[in-house]
């Protein structure tokens, strides 16, 4: 919980310690114009790139594919514009970065364990349709018991038990 914390009050002073650096090197005006430029960049790719992921999504979901992937590359490219948009060069840069699909395949490999997509698509006359998921029973605290047994399916399987 401290790593979050700690970036967003380095990140700041990141980006200011880059304003000073780049406007020295090349001036106020064109450190300006660089600022504007990444903010149209920003709104520009979200744009292209995201007319292409939605239709992505809608073919997977077409197909009745786990949509998984192509919705953390549609979260990652929302959060590469909004790094575009807001000034600042240390955003920009990984920004930039996350518009290249292999950064965003990389970042779908270190999350893919924790994703888990909750119900599923049929199909029936060429169309997908979400399936519902009836195996839901929803109970009080008053109405289960926690016993330990051997016998239920929930436990996994036993190694050396078959």
């Amino acid at each position: 919980m401290r790593l979050p914390l700690v970036l967003f009050v380095l990140a700041p002073l990141f980006e200011i310690a880059g304003f000073v650096l780049v406007g020295s090197a090349i001036g106020v005006l064109p450190t300006l114009g660089l600022v504007i430029l990444s903010a149209m960049l920003g709104f520009a790719l979200l744009r292209i790139q995201g007319a292409g992921i939605l239709q992505r999504l809608q073919d997977e979901a077409k197909r009745g594919v786990d949509p998984g992937r192509q919705l953390v590359h549609a979260a990652l490219l929302v959060v590469a514009a909004v790094l575009l948009i807001i000034p600042g060069f240390l955003g920009d840069i990984i920004g930039l970065l996350l518009f290249i699909p292999v950064v965003r395949d990389l970042a779908w490999r270190l999350v893919r364990p924790r994703v888990i997509v909750r119900g599923g698509f049929t199909r029936a006359n060429g169309f997908s349709h979400p399936t519902a998921d009836n195996n839901v029973v929803d109970l009080d605290a008053d109405e289960y018991r926690t016993e330990s047994r051997t016998d239920t399916p929930w436990r996994g399987p036993q190694i050396g038990k078959d």
